[in-house]
């Protein structure tokens, strides 16, 4: 097993995406196929994403085994208020200095959910949420 874990900063725009590329390498690097890598690529970044939108900070932590990638991104933040509506593509309680930026269009938790085998989201408001994803290197029957 691989074990990466990665800082995440709140409102740390110019660091956006290097959690994700650095999974995103060694998972090419260790032979990983393609469309699976790019699946746990796209999850990682959204949620890397939602860290530096919505948080203060958090810590990205990827576990790689021979059959799968298991992420989990807890961050200090203010909580899902309403998960059913959060996970509605095109919801955003981005404000809009972040979405004049390009970012923040509503589609973070309804792709980490769709990138993955297994997701799940525990958040307490006021304190942040804690996303869970598995992506299996194989396809399962």
């Amino acid at each position: 097993m691989i074990t990466l874990e990665m800082q995440l900063d709140g409102a740390s725009f110019e660091t956006a995406g290097e959690a994700s590329s650095r999974v995103k390498k060694v998972l090419q690097q260790i032979g990983v196929p393609g469309d699976v890598t790019r699946r746990v690529a796209i999850a990682a970044y959204e949620a890397e994403m939602n860290v530096i939108i919505h948080a203060r900070r958090g810590i990205m932590t990827a576990l790689i085994y021979p059959d799968r990638t298991e992420l989990t991104v807890a961050d200090e933040g203010p909580g899902i208020a309403d998960i059913s509506l959060a996970m509605q593509e095109g919801y955003s309680t981005a404000p809009d200095s972040v979405r004049e930026m390009g970012f923040g269009a509503g589609m973070g938790l309804p792709n980490m959910a769709r990138c993955s085998d297994e997701f799940d989201i525990e958040t307490v408001i006021g304190e942040g949420t804690k996303i869970r994803m598995t992506i299996y290197h194989e396809k399962r029957p």
